[in-house]
């Protein structure tokens, strides 16, 4: 027998103040003016007045229609548009525009595409650098359908972050990542893990709660997720963003959050956020900041000095798919 759905107003700790102002409305009139997307909008994040308020803004890029099928997301599905050549260096504008110190990239599935999008990722990446010196860049990426090649491209532009959400526990992959895999998954980060050697790169990746997973399945992923290496982690609580999309099972508190976050830290994540609102892109640069306040001394992987980086010259209206 199916179990309800929640009814009823949400808990006083869900509840997020509207706060639209001038900030806000700048940050609006900016995604328009470059032609953007952004997944505060398209994924209707709650956090979004906090985050325009305050001039950032998680950019969405490959378009605004997925070519998967996940039962929670709200981002549009069906076939895509092409690729918009111009689109690595509009991210790259608006960065400079906001002033922000810790970029945030994310994309949709493009799995139609021989790369999923990968080149164009790198490119993005390359243009962030060209034009704004010293910021930090952080790429949410989708699994690539396992394509080895297609995470190196990424890992090519050299991130400071390499973030891959696993969602949530095993069993509930069915109905809610139905097209991808969580073995995949693990795969992709314990291969970033691998590169790191090459330049102080962090791995990250984040799930939600209130699915229908148990604590304990919740604590085998944590574990399988710090076996990759993985050095921050993120938990937040799902919400559904439309009656058609899975229900929420439940609520967790703000005291199981932290309880949670005990039990990850455990484990030896460099750093962990859990909390009703928590995004895997909310606050992205203080989890990269905290992350690296850490005494690397006896971390084999930041220990060592690192070669000088290679400079990459762009040039305009490079892509190539």
């Amino acid at each position: 027998m199916a179990k309800p759905k929640l009814t009823g107003p949400r808990p006083e700790w869900l509840k997020v103040r509207i706060r639209a102002d001038e900030t806000f409305d700048r940050v609006t009139r900016m995604v328009s003016d470059l032609s953007l997307h952004t997944v505060c909008q398209e994924a209707r994040c709650p956090n979004i007045f906090e985050c325009w308020g305050e001039g950032t803004a998680t950019f969405m890029i490959l378009g605004d229609v997925c070519t998967r099928h996940c039962g929670f997301c709200a981002v549009g599905k069906g076939k895509p548009l092409p690729l918009e050549p111009d689109e690595p260096r509009h991210v790259g504008e608006a960065v400079r525009r906001l002033g922000v110190k810790h970029a945030v990239v994310t994309s949709v599935n493009r799995d139609e595409l021989a790369d999923g999008g990968s080149t164009h990722f790198a490119e993005t990446i390359r243009w962030i650098r060209r034009l704004n010196p010293g910021t930090r860049v952080e790429v949410l990426i989708p699994d690539f359908c396992g394509n080895e090649q297609a995470l190196n491209n990424v890992l090519a532009a050299r991130p400071d972050v390499l973030n891959h959400n696993t969602e949530t526990v095993p069993r509930l992959y069915k109905k809610v990542r139905p097209d991808a895999g969580y073995e995949q998954s693990m795969e992709l980060l314990r291969r970033a893990h691998a590169r790191k050697g090459e330049w102080p790169l962090l791995s990250k990746s984040g799930l939600m709660v209130g699915l229908g997973e148990t604590e304990d399945e919740l604590l085998d992923v944590f574990s399988d997720l710090a076996e990759t290496g993985c050095d921050i982690l993120t938990v937040g609580q799902y919400l559904a963003p439309t009656p058609k999309h899975i229900p929420i099972e439940r609520y967790y508190s703000p005291d199981e959050f932290a309880r949670l976050r005990d039990e990850a830290l455990k484990m030896g994540f460099r750093y962990v956020e859990a909390g009703p609102l928590v995004r895997s892109s909310y606050h992205a640069g203080r989890h990269t900041e905290d992350a690296e306040r850490l005494d690397d001394s006896n971390d084999p992987v930041f220990a060592a000095p690192l070669p000088a980086p290679s400079l990459v010259q762009i040039k305009p209206r490079s892509l190539v798919d």
